[in-house]
């Protein structure tokens, strides 16, 4: 049931995005000592509208690389800005 909550999250995050100009950031990536990626993400839309979220990637997850990849590499306990993906 949790990665349907998450796809919901992430289809209404695509939608407010692609209702506004890309921000510079969409929120923080944070590595964590056992290398877990979390993801901080926030996005506003018109009318007010506004979409929060954590998202958390392990080691092995099949998205973790990729998602590693688009921060641009992240270090054990780094935190840093997470640029908007692009279509």
């Amino acid at each position: 049931m949790r990665s349907v909550k998450v796809s919901g999250y992430l289809l209404a995050v695509m939608l407010l995005m692609a209702q506004a100009p890309l921000p510079p950031s969409i929120g923080v990536a944070t590595m964590t000592p056992d290398g877990t990626i979390t993801l901080r993400l926030r996005a506003e839309g018109a009318g007010g509208m506004v979409g929060e979220g954590n998202l958390t990637y392990k080691r092995g997850n099949p998205q973790y690389e990729e998602v590693l990849h688009h921060i641009g590499g992240l270090k054990l306990g780094e935190t840093k800005p997470v640029p908007p993906w692009k279509d």
